[in-house]
């Protein structure tokens, strides 16, 4: 199956290497300097609010972590009970976790999306089935593009790298006995009214469903690693089980409180709102650019990054570093290639440099392929 599906792929190659490559690579070392377009955390955080709460808790760190009051503010955030509710380090943990608690004969990853997934899987022994999406279809997926047969499905909404928001009527399609439904909703605090989640149907779907999210992207908290698996009570008690005693720490049980309450949520919708309207002006600042060879991969994309596609991204992007901007490269997306590059959503000055830098990397290149 080539990488431009339609369908699924066996255990295609990948090396370890490509999995696990983020887009901290791009401005780690030389790229320290960089404008940084290659992580899709929201610049300007964690807010001033976040830090003193953070800050205020490191006077309590003699003290073994209590889950149990960040775990109930992430219950009654989502309207289920505590114990459907398994804080995890980020949300990168939780995929540790069902690769080795859920048993599974035939997992299936919709690519591309975030590699974790199946490199947590590979990790844990399973050999991992591929369905690949297509960019002549805008990357969507539809739910009889996965085998019946597979037990264990995990797919992102919104998907990284390509910015697709799933409908959640096509997600619940996906639910059925005998399987488990794992959704990557880590950006799903980046989109409007958080629509399409699938949290609403948790409890209506059958079989099993996992739903995964992270506070590291909207809150700034990356190094901090805090996230949260919302599932049945049987899976969460798996998962748990996995864990190492106190696998979350002081600080990061603090954000997870302090991130879930009515004022924080109300900081995050109007967060999403601007990254709506910022992404709606790159958007238009790469339009004109479609005559040189660059071009969106997603129609209406949701998320806070766009997927680009460009002949000759690798040296686009070597320009681009040039220039000062740092994009994440795309050829370690399993379905995508060394033409894709993510580039994150910004703020309208940082955009409007960028498409700067942009058209410049591009003269560029012409000038060097007409010599």
């Amino acid at each position: 199956m080539s990488a431009h599906g339609p369908g699924t792929s066996g255990d295609a190659p990948a090396a370890a290497d490509a999995l696990r490559h983020h887009g901290d690579a791009e401005v780690r070392g030389d790229g320290a300097g960089l404008t940084d377009l290659a992580v899709n955390v929201r610049t300007g955080t964690p807010p001033a609010w976040l830090r003193e709460r953070l800050a205020a808790s490191l006077a309590t760190l003699a003290a073994y972590p209590d889950g149990g009051p960040a775990r109930a503010a992430v219950a009654a955030r989502h309207g289920l009970p505590a114990d459907r509710v398994l804080l995890t380090a980020g949300a990168a943990e939780a995929f540790v976790l069902l690769a080795r608690a859920l048993p599974a004969r035939r997992p299936v990853v919709v690519h591309p999306q975030f590699t974790e997934p199946e490199a947590a899987l590979r990790d844990a022994g399973h050999r991992v089935e591929r369905v690949l999406l297509r960019p002549e279809d805008g990357f969507r997926l539809a739910a009889d593009a996965v085998p019946a047969e597979a037990d264990l499905v995990v797919v992102g909404n919104p998907t990284n790298p390509t910015s697709v928001l799933h409908p959640a009527a096509v997600l619940a399609q996906l639910a059925r006995e005998g399987r488990t439904l794992v959704v990557d909703e880590a950006f799903m605090d980046a989109v409007p009214e958080e629509r399409d989640s699938l949290v609403p149907l948790l409890a209506r779907l059958p079989g099993r469903t996992v739903v995964l999210r992270s506070l590291t992207k909207t809150w700034g908290l990356a190094g901090l690693r805090i996230g949260y698996v919302l599932s049945d009570r049987s899976t969460v008690a798996a998962l748990a089980r996995q864990q190492p005693l106190w696998p979350v720490s002081t600080p990061a049980l603090v954000a997870a409180q302090a991130c879930t309450g009515p004022e924080a949520l109300a900081e995050a919708q109007a967060a999403a709102l601007g990254f709506a309207a910022d992404r709606d002006r790159l958007r238009k600042r790469l339009a004109p650019l479609a005559a040189a060879g660059v071009r969106e991969a997603t129609p209406a994309p949701q998320g806070p990054f766009l997927l680009v596609r460009h002949p000759r991204a690798a040296a686009l992007r070597d320009r681009l570093r040039e220039l000062g901007f740092a994009v994440r490269r795309g050829d370690t997306f399993p379905g995508l290639g060394p033409e894709w590059f993510r580039v994150a959503v910004r703020d309208p000055a940082t955009t409007d440099r960028f498409a700067a830098a942009l058209e410049r990397a591009l003269e560029t290149l012409d000038a060097a392929g007409a010599r």
